[in-house]
């Protein structure tokens, strides 16, 4: 028992570093060498021993493996692994990985995450953002807008005439050409302001005829239409949803049949079009359409296949058969959106995004852009509105009192301030890590897909935690109510660019393990092609470097559930240096879990989109607590983040640990759950939500002026002037200037202020000497400030509002 005890230990030495075949043969070999020669093992054990030496002898032989084992295992998989439809392979191949891949790995290389540099704004984009953006946002009144139905004609003229359409398009095309990080900043700065201006501008400088042409167009289309989109003569949208393919996007029934037609006067080949969209941001007032389609070919006009893919083309508005110009008012907002349909539109081939050779490939157009255009401008409005909720909602609950002190001041208040803060920081952390990655020439597809999914979801919790502490303020509707906006609009993004349900259980974890699995995609690839010796030596390869990958992670997060991941090695020093471990830790386990659903379910995984979207909670969570810590490094280690960085991270680990145990308590072998828990967590579980009194330091940072505030509500317009945010800012500012004047005024005339008798009991206090008539008057000021936020509208009998463009009646 002792010698096969040793052995033990010695296997899992062996398997936690991943030790090649031929070590594990030799190291066995000599163990039992040394316990024959030693007398430390019976006969039974040396004999055992041998045995063990035999078989890894065996497999460490390649020829002998692939004939008696990997030829068997290979037919198997061939009948389980998961089928893969041409557009699902393109979907996969879409984009590049990145520090994903590190964290499916069990061993992430923190260097490559801090090596990382920090996206920084360029000179002429802070001046953008300092200059026109502020104008911009200065012109904008939510009241008007919501009440015109649209942006006044001035703002429209303004985006044109100051290059807000052309941010990422070249200069020598007229655009800014500004970097990911620039455009996201601009966004999220506008979507701070309004939304609907937020949208009008990210829509033509994402996913559309702009980013497609730029990266796929001819140089013939990029010369004729670039310049034009960069001025604003040309408004564009793109065409992707059908009333019958929505989610499933790559099933669209919208046609283009290639034939010959009239263009210009003369006879020439091309497609004609019939279409049916919906949901389609600025449409009504488009006059350049993006359509993507599916081409066909019946006639073999072009001599190739009947069906020749997704493709997409560049429609002009005005084409005989275009329909276009009705709209669609999505909840709460009013931003341009409608649908479109064309009837037998004829254009040529040249209006197809890349040409003729571009035939065939807007699904892999779409799938490649999507992978960093989700990056930035859905994230941009999730980093506006959790900013937004933490800053107004932590300067409301600072001026409103309830029975006698600032709701601030409550418990049940302070805990929800705390996730506000918090959830800020996490998102605008993420946001930057993965404009990061893009900066270093990534197409992030798997981060951009839970960057959305995370930064979308954190905006609704954020704005629904806001209204809770708001209460009456933030329900009734009128121009002083400054949250309904983005209240009422929260469905708008969780719905858009890939359902936030279906981006959970299918794409995260589901597209996310196949990508960025050292072997699964090279198992898929040699079950997939035809029998061969070399599909087999392929398959070899990749199965027993997948096992020996399973087998490693197994052990080590056993031995680092053992030890607490006391031994791993940090790449900072501090406090957070814990973190690093227990997340190195947690990827091993998410490694090893991964596999075990790989291996029990087949390709039965498709389908059990429960347990993938707890795995994708588990990815998305280590994903967020990276992000996190190389936020804090990057920005020097303040000391006074602490209480944002350690609430974060700790609620990311707790989401983690839940994630996994979710998962094990649904396996679907009885027994196995309970196994892997033990091995993943043999003490218990090992990570606590955030203390009260960590949620406590946390909360104070949203009402207490200083370094850590700024920096955490650093994206956000400042409004100015009789802005009800404005007001606000100003009310927050005086009742902490006067908070020593109010308590002074408290002791000297030891009675509580209220509105009813602020202006007696200021001047009683200066009678008495407490406070001088300046402290009384600034006091007083403070008083009215409050009662300016604090007020809500009502209208005349017989008006009432009809939002979302409806006008009033």
């Amino acid at each position: 028992m002792l010698a096969l005890t040793g052995y033990l230990f010695l296997a899992l030495v062996l398997a936690a570093l991943a030790a090649p075949l031929p070590v594990a043969v030799a190291a066995t070999a000599l163990y039992a060498l040394l316990c024959a020669a030693g007398g430390l093992a019976s006969p039974g054990a040396l004999i055992l021993l041998a045995l063990f030496t035999l078989v890894l002898g065996v497999l460490s032989c390649p020829a002998l493996r692939r004939r008696h084992l990997s030829a068997r295992v290979l037919a198997w998989f061939r009948k389980v692994a998961p089928r893969l439809s041409d557009t699902e392979r393109e979907a996969l191949e879409a984009g590049t990985v990145w520090w994903d891949r590190e964290l499916f790995s069990g061993r992430p290389d923190w260097k490559v995450l801090l090596s990382a540099p920090d996206p920084q704004l360029r000179e002429d984009e802070r001046s953008f953002l300092e200059g026109p953006v502020e104008e911009l946002c200065g012109m904008l009144s939510e009241w008007d807008i919501q009440r015109r139905g649209d942006l006044p004609e001035e703002v429209w003229q303004f985006l044109k005439d100051e290059g807000f359409f052309g941010l990422a398009i070249e200069k020598r095309y007229g655009g800014l050409e500004f970097s990911a990080a620039g455009n996201s900043a601009v966004v999220t700065r506008i979507a701070s302001a309004n939304l609907t201006a937020a949208v009008t501008v990210m829509v033509p400088n994402s996913l559309g005829p702009g980013e497609l042409l730029r990266d796929y167009g001819t140089e013939a289309q990029r010369a004729h239409y670039l310049p034009r989109l960069a001025r604003g003569e040309e408004i564009p949208c793109f065409a992707l949803t059908n009333p019958y393919a929505g989610s499933d996007a790559a099933s669209i029934p919208d046609t283009g049949v290639v034939c010959y037609g009239e263009w210009q006067g003369e006879r020439v080949l091309g497609l004609r079009l019939n279409w049916d969209k919906r949901y389609i941001t600025l449409a009504p007032v488009a006059t350049l359409i993006g359509l993507a389609f599916r081409a066909r070919d019946p006639d073999r006009l072009l001599g190739g296949e009947e069906d020749l893919g997704i493709t997409c083309a560049l429609v002009p508005a005005d084409l005989p058969g275009v329909w276009i110009g009705n709209r669609h008012f999505p909840v709460g907002a009013v931003f341009m959106n409608g649908p479109t349909r064309g009837r037998d539109v004829f254009i040529p081939l040249e209006q197809v995004i890349g040409g003729r050779e571009g035939i065939g490939q807007g699904w892999k157009m779409l799938m490649q852009s999507l992978a960093a255009g989700r990056a930035i401008s859905l994230p941009a409005l999730g980093t506006a509105g959790t900013q937004y909720a933490a800053k107004y909602t932590g300067q409301y609950a600072r001026i409103r009192r309830q029975f006698g002190m600032p709701v601030a001041f409550f418990e049940g208040v302070e805990e929800v301030l705390a996730r506000l803060a918090a959830e800020a920081y996490r998102v605008d952390a993420a946001r930057r890590l993965t404009l990061a990655g893009i900066e270093l020439g990534e197409r992030p597809s798997v981060l951009s897909a839970i960057l959305k999914y995370h930064a979308t979801e954190a905006n609704r919790r954020s704005v629904v935690d806001a209204m809770d502490v708001h209460g009456g303020k933030g329900i009734i509707t009128g121009p002083n109510n400054y949250l309904a906006q983005f209240y009422q609009t929260l469905p708008i993004a969780i719905t858009v660019e890939g359902a936030n349900i279906l981006t959970r259980s299918l794409i995260v974890f589901g597209q996310g393990v196949i990508r960025n699995h050292p072997y699964l995609q090279q198992e898929i690839a040699a079950a997939g092609a035809p029998p061969s010796e070399e599909s087999l030596r392929a398959f070899d390869r990749a199965f027993f470097g997948h096992i020996g990958f399973f087998l490693s992670n197994l052990t080590r997060t056993l031995l680092l559930g053992l030890t607490g991941a006391r031994l791993v090695r940090a790449p900072v020093v501090g406090r957070t240096a814990h973190y690093y471990r227990q997340l190195t830790r947690m990827s091993a386990a998410f490694a090893a879990v991964a596999d075990t659903l790989l291996v029990t379910l087949g390709g039965r995984f498709k389908f059990k989109e429960k347990l993938s979207g707890r795995m994708a909670d588990v990815l998305i969570h280590l994903y967020l607590a990276s992000a996190v810590l190389k936020r804090y490094e990057d920005e020097g280690r303040p000391r006074e983040d602490h209480p944002l960085v350690h609430w974060a991270v700790r609620d990311s680990l707790v989401q983690i640990q839940e994630g996994l145990l979710g998962v094990l308590r649904n396996l679907p072998i009885p027994g196995l759950g309970a196994l892997l828990r033990w091995v993943i967590f043999p003490w218990g579980r090992a990570y606590r939500h955030p203390s009260d009194r960590l949620g406590r330091y946390a909360a104070r940072i949203l009402y207490t002026p200083g370094p850590a505030r700024d920096r955490l509500l650093a994206a956000l317009y400042r409004p100015k002037g009789n802005d009800p945010r404005a007001v606000l800012d100003r009310a927050f500012a005086a009742v902490l200037a006067t908070a020593a004047v109010e308590k002074r005024v408290k002791q000297a005339t030891r009675s509580e202020l209220n509105p009813a008798n602020a202006r007696e009991l200021t001047a009683e206090a200066v009678a008495t000497g407490a406070i001088t008539a300046e402290e009384a008057e600034a006091l007083l000021e403070a008083w009215q400030l409050v009662g300016e936020v604090i007020r809500v509208d009502d209208f005349p009998p017989g008006e009432r509002w009809i939002p979302s463009g409806g006008g009033e009646q």
